[in-house]
């Protein structure tokens, strides 16, 4: 993973185990925000695990694609490309059928003074794309965010832990669970509800965050010391796979890797590949954003690239100045401000 092709052919490569989930699964797939930032890896790793899978389905990527070339791109490698605004009722209302859908669409970043538009985004939207597809498979993107800061000692939140979130953004991810979580009830929706936390790539994420920081000479700070990743390959398949857990009420799982990341340490070890020295500050803080992710390991196996790999990987990356998508993941706030 050298080139940014290197990068995209590894992130929608299939392995067997999701190939033959697909082969199982009835109906076209639908990708609602495929133009944002984990949707286009997605998407690519649904068209190439349908045609390994043989089964005929559309695989039908829905977004405003603001980034020039991308559904031209996306749309010569088979998808079917639909340019919307899913946010405008006759766009949603006018959007294709499928038996199956997967919702990416969020807001984070820039949402302090936006609070408003925020919960539009992550609370109300949520509610119209259910009742939209009522009765299909749903399997939406929710975060880790929903719930507290926890004792590192604890291993982290599992999905019966009490949610606690902190700030405005987290708060309307939970509004986002709890609307869907009604429709899902209310039409007898199949969901699943996928916490995410801090999937990552060679070109973003808290690896990627952190070797900017060793790359440019700047402090790195050790309050929010230990976070969660996940190679974001894995987390794609992970969502896709998804698709046969669905239920109602909706399923709710934690998707992560399965490590506890020590900040110093991933530091320590990018400034070293990268020949560079990590400036610290601060002190570790006895508490951070962890969630347990054992129940998905259980389900879907482990990553396929591990934590080690990462570091590697990402540190030849950034040292070779290879373009990054320049979206921070804010990581270290502990505010919920974002």
């Amino acid at each position: 993973m050298r080139t940014v092709a290197e990068l995209e052919e590894r992130l929608s490569r299939p392995r067997d185990v999701l190939v033959d989930d697909l082969r199982k699964l009835d109906g076209d797939i639908l990708i609602l925000g495929a133009g944002g930032k984990l949707g286009p890896s997605l998407v690519r790793l649904a068209l190439r695990g349908v045609a390994e899978a043989g089964t005929g389905a559309r695989v039908i990527a829905v977004s405003r694609f603001s980034e020039p070339g991308l559904a031209d791109a996306l749309r010569a490698q088979g998808a079917v490309i639909v340019e919307a605004d899913v946010a405008d009722d006759a766009a949603l209302a006018a959007l294709p059928d499928a038996a199956n859908v997967l919702f990416l669409v969020g807001a984070k970043f820039g949402t302090s003074g936006r609070e408003h538009a925020t919960w539009a985004t992550n609370a109300y939207l949520p509610g119209r794309v259910a009742q939209r597809f009522a009765g299909s498979r749903i399997v939406a993107l929710s975060t880790g965010n929903v719930y507290p800061l926890v004792p590192v000692t604890t291993g982290g939140c599992v999905e019966q832990t009490p949610v606690q979130p902190v700030g405005e953004y987290a708060m309307s991810c939970l509004g986002r669970e709890r609307v869907l979580s009604h429709f899902s009830v209310r039409d007898d929706t199949p969901m699943a509800l996928i916490r995410l936390n801090y999937a990552v790539e060679m070109r973003y994420g808290v690896l990627v965050d952190v070797a900017a920081a060793v790359l440019g000479g700047h402090p790195i700070d050790l309050t929010m010391g230990h976070a969660n990743i996940v190679w974001q390959g894995y987390a794609n398949e992970v969502t896709l796979r998804a698709l046969h857990h669905t239920a109602t009420p909706p399923f709710v799982l934690n998707l992560t890797g399965p490590e506890l990341v020590s900040i110093r340490q991933v530091a320590t070890a990018l400034a070293a590949r990268m020949g560079r020295e990590a400036h610290l500050t601060g002190t570790e803080a006895p508490t951070a954003l962890l969630s347990n992710a054992q129940l998905c390991h259980r389900l879907f196996g482990y990553p396929d690239v591990p934590v080690a790999e990462l570091i590697d990987l990402t540190a030849q990356w950034v040292a070779d100045g290879n373009p990054l998508l320049g979206k921070p993941t804010g990581f270290q706030r502990r505010d919920g401000n974002f």
